[in-house]
């Protein structure tokens, strides 16, 4: 009976602790994010301007909330630029991109190596 008087307060007092804790804040804000780049690989009746649109309001809702953009959502941003005509944007998120994950570095510069080469008015890379 001794033992069931302190096991009682023990287990009320583990589980008043248990509802206290709070949730770990997830790294990235991720929302729609994954299934706005599926829609784009599959070119299906998703312009490239309405998606640019939907990712802006993404962004700018991460950075309401103090949230960091999840990798790969700079460089597709840039993506969609480029298809849009909008290079100088595309560059713009691919060096944001490489900044925010520098694991991403080699991809992204082959990229802007990419765009710098087909840019009018810019010399062309000599391969030799």
């Amino acid at each position: 009976m001794m033992v069931l008087r302190r096991a009682v307060p023990i287990a009320v007092g583990l589980v008043v602790l248990a509802g206290c804790a709070q949730r770990p804040k997830p790294l990235y804000m991720w929302e729609s994010f994954p299934r706005v780049q599926y829609d784009a690989l599959l070119h299906e009746g998703v312009s490239p301007e309405s998606q640019i649109q939907s990712m802006e309001a993404h962004a700018d809702k991460a950075r309401g909330a103090n949230a960091s953009l999840p990798p790969g959502f700079r460089a597709h941003l840039g993506m969609l630029y480029l298809a849009t005509g909008n290079a100088e944007g595309a560059r713009r998120m691919w060096e944001a991109e490489s900044l925010a994950f520098p694991e991403a570095k080699a991809y992204i510069d082959s990229l802007l190596k990419r765009l710098n080469a087909s840019a009018p008015g810019r010399p062309k890379e000599n391969p030799t």
